[in-house]
């Protein structure tokens, strides 16, 4: 029967299976294993497990082991294990894995927990963790630095960093469940804290990290607005009611951090104001924080101050009132007041008269700032009582407007504000445009010399009239009357717009169409000459009775020149149309020669009719004129144009004369600077033989003198050059062997000094050792060997001998004699 043997070595291990008991057992080595036909070897030869220190590794299906450490078996002698169950061992002596047993993963290093970091740890299963009873699904902290030693029942979750906060900076926290925080407080699930303390914070298992909150800065001119979100007591140790708002400044912390019931509103700038300002709060709190709803305060500077939660500016920072010595300030008070021993009723109004300075109390408003309007003898104001309604105008002093008295603005049809804002353009010469009416002041208008102007008064139910040149004011109830006049050729109605009628004399055109008795119609251009004879002293309204005179005038003329114009032949008014015209207009003349005529509805009268252009209507009237028209300036053009054509032709044989005789002479200069040219080309080109034959010439012997002179110099420098470069070589040759024979020397010298040093050294390292040694001792140094080899040779019972290998010669003659010679004496 054959027999395997397994050798198996130090520290291996194999796994035997007995096929008669079904059991298998583990061999260790060293040793020499002989199998049994019976047995199998289903694992190995292994090498046993080894663990490093600080190391670990995790052995699924353990073996159960007794009190001693000693696996434990059952009845057949299989070794017990725990099945589904884990066990971690640790840096020991090398073990084999026994049947079932079987490595998780591989061998890991044990776990270094840093400083500031913590192993977050989960429980498994129940167990006892020193004094602590640890159930299933617990979770605590294994703080650093240590070194973490594993357990089959805890499961590290995660690591945990500190958070490390400077100072200004806090740590707020959130409670995951209900727990008392390092510092003894009861949190429950949920809550929210800071921590303030400056360094690093290792949360604990039941508190997670919501953010790092900033401290805010505060300085004297900045503080913190601040909101309650729920009620609590803040960090100053006072209580805050839920949606209380607050501010927090210098005076009481340098820097604040926001608690997690505080809500940063905002920042808040310091409010400044000097000793020309003032400010109205608006609902100012009071000295225990609590806002006055309604109330109305005034702070005067110098003073600089924050605005609490709901104070507000009225108007902002305001500038205290300056008064000149013609200024005021409208008052009225709000409410009931007393000043200087007045009393005040609201709603009073008064005025505070300049110079001064003046900053309203809260119980007065300031209406209006008032400035004497300084006037004219020529400019107004319309001025209207409140008390009474009445508007009266004042002109011609500076007028400061009472309590009682406000500016009154007069209304103007739009035609005649135009009317105004044209003559105002007029007057500048339209250098600049004109600025809007100031509704408040007098209406004035300038009105034209020799002209008039009708005003009515709607309250007197009366007008009255202006003659220019004079400037027109308006009272309160009075406005202009606009004149609405015809215009254009032929005459139309509406076309004029003037507040001031021209009194003449002037002259207006019109276009009139008439028919003579033998039809031919004809075109009338005609001017009239008018002027208003009336006494202004009497009736003066009278020239206003007729809306448009200028068109009821033109109308009544042109009717009576139609029907003196239709009685007469187109040839009879063609030679006498002037005298036609004028006698329909003024009828036969006078005595006294005079011509003219009168309109006693507004005393127009018409002094001269001039007809300034007859033109037929009818075409064939019209080529007819227009044939004879052009027959004429015909035979005057051919008239022009033969005598221009004599005058052309008389220019022309002056011009050619003149032209041959200057052409003649300018031949004649021109052969004259021809020869003159010749004579100077001539002497050009002897002179430029004479100068290029003695230029080279020249050249040639300078060339010559030059070629010389520059060998001579080229030898010269050849020579210099071969004398520089030997004397550089003989000096170069002599500074070499200057500087081999210094360098000889040195080596010489450091040699023979190198010598002399180690002579030196060795005299006196030999000195040393006899000194150190001692004259005895060499001395026994000295006799050692001799007598020893003496001692020796005595002891073996030899004289003397020799050693030799038997391949050298030796000369034992002269030796033999020594010996022999010696051998009695011995």
């Amino acid at each position: 029967m054959a027999l395997n043997v397994i050798r198996i070595k130090h520290l291996h291990y194999i796994h035997v299976l007995d096929s008669n008991s079904n059991v298998t057992r583990v061999e260790i080595g060293p040793q020499t294993f002989t199998r049994q036909e019976h047995e199998k070897v289903v694992l190995g030869p292994e090498e046993m497990l080894k663990i490093p220190p600080r190391h670990y590794v995790v052995i699924s299906n353990p073996v159960v082991r007794n009190d001693k450490g000693y696996p434990v078996t059952d009845d057949s002698g299989n070794v017990k294990l725990r099945f589904g169950d884990e066990e971690i061992r640790f840096d020991k002596d090398p073990f084999p894995l026994y049947p079932g047993e079987s490595v998780v993963g591989k061998v890991t290093p044990l776990q270094v927990v840093a400083p500031n970091t913590a192993l977050r740890l989960k429980a498994l299963r129940d167990f006892k963790d020193g004094e602590a009873e640890r159930k299933a699904g617990d979770e605590w902290l294994f703080p650093g630095p240590a070194t973490y030693i594993p357990r089959v029942e805890v499961q590290v979750t995660e690591i945990q960093r500190a958070t490390v906060f400077k100072e200004n900076q806090a740590l707020k926290l959130r409670a995951r469940r209900g727990h008392v925080d390092r510092s003894g407080t009861l949190r429950k699930a949920g809550e929210e804290w800071l921590v303030r303390e400056t360094g690093a914070y290792l949360p604990g298992v039941d508190e997670e990290i919501v953010e790092t909150v900033r401290a805010t800065v505060l300085t004297d001119k900045k503080a913190l607005h601040l909101r309650a979100i729920k009620t609590f007591t803040d960090v100053y140790k006072k209580e805050r009611k839920a949606g209380e708002e607050w501010l927090v400044t210098i005076l009481l912390a340098e820097t604040h951090i926001p608690d997690v019931y505080e809500e940063v509103v905002g920042e808040v700038k310091i409010t400044t104001l000097n000793g020309r300002q003032y400010a109205v709060i608006l609902d100012p709190t009071d000295a225990n924080g609590k806002p006055q709803f309604g109330k109305r305060e005034l702070r005067r500077g110098e003073v600089s101050f924050f605005l609490q939660p709901g104070e507000r500016l009225e108007n902002g920072i305001q500038n205290v009132h300056i008064l000149g010595e013609e200024e005021a300030l409208l008052l009225r008070a709000k409410e009931v007041y007393d000043e200087k021993g007045k009393h005040r009723l609201p709603g009073e109004r008064w005025m505070i008269h300049g110079p001064c300075d003046y900053v309203p109390p809260v119980a007065v408003e300031i209406l209006e700032k008032r400035k004497k309007i300084p006037l004219d003898e020529n400019e107004g104001i319309y001025v209207r009582d409140m008390k009474t309604g009445k508007v009266r105008v004042v002109r011609g002093s500076s007028y400061l407007l009472e309590p009682h008295e406000e500016l009154w603005e007069k209304e103007l049809p739009k035609s005649v504000e135009e009317l105004l804002s044209k003559a105002g353009q007029e007057r500048t010469q339209g250098s600049t445009a004109v600025a809007p009416r100031d509704k408040s002041r007098v209406v004035t208008y300038r009105a034209p010399h020799n002209s008039a102007v009708q005003i009515y008064d709607y309250n007197k139910k009366m007008s009255r009239v202006v003659f220019g040149p004079e400037l027109v004011m308006l009272d309160p109830d009075e406005h202009f009357t606009v004149l609405s006049l015809s215009g254009n050729r032929p005459k139309k109605p509406n076309v004029l717009k003037s507040l001031a009628l021209l009194l003449g004399p002037d002259f207006m055109t019109d276009v009139v169409t008439v028919e003579t008795s033998d039809h031919a119609r004809l075109a009338l251009q005609l001017a009239y000459n008018w002027f208003f004879d009336i006494d202004k002293t009497k009736e003066p309204g009278k020239i206003f009775s007729v809306p448009d005179f200028v068109g009821d005038a033109c109308k009544a003329i042109a009717s009576r020149v139609r029907g003196a114009v239709a009685s007469s032949t187109f040839d009879d008014f063609h030679k006498h149309s002037a005298d036609i015209i004028r006698t329909a207009v003024f009828g036969k003349s006078t005595d006294d020669g005079k011509l003219e005529l009168r309109f006693s509805a507004n005393s127009l009268v018409i002094t001269n009719v001039d007809i300034q252009s007859v033109e037929p209507v009818d075409q064939r009237t019209r080529d007819s004129l227009q044939k004879s028209v052009q027959l004429a300036i015909e035979i005057t053009t051919k008239s022009q144009e033969a005598n221009a054509r004599h005058e052309a032709e008389r220019i022309e044989q002056e011009a050619k004369g003149k032209l041959e005789r200057q052409k003649i002479k300018d031949e004649a200069q021109a052969e004259k600077t021809k020869k003159e040219l010749l004579q100077l080309q001539a002497q050009s080109a002897a002179v430029e033989s004479t100068g290029q034959a003695t230029a080279e010439a020249q050249a040639r012997a300078e060339a010559a003198l030059i070629e010389g002179e520059g060998a001579v110099k080229q030898a010269q420098l050849r020579a210099e050059a071969m004398r520089i470069r030997s004397e550089a070589e003989l000096a170069q040759l002599k500074l070499r062997q200057e500087a081999e024979i210094h360098h000889k020397k040195a080596v010489t010298e450091l040699e023979l000094q190198k010598a002399k040093e180690l002579a030196a050294i060795e005299a006196s390292k030999f000195a040393e050792v006899v000194d150190c040694v001692g004259a005895e001792t060499i001395k026994s140094i000295a006799e050692a060997g001799p007598e020893m080899q003496a001692k020796l040779l005595q002891g073996l019972g030899l004289k003397s001998f020799l050693i030799t290998d038997g391949n050298s010669p030796i000369n034992l003659f002269n030796t033999a004699q020594g010996l022999i010679g010696g051998l009695p004496n011995a």
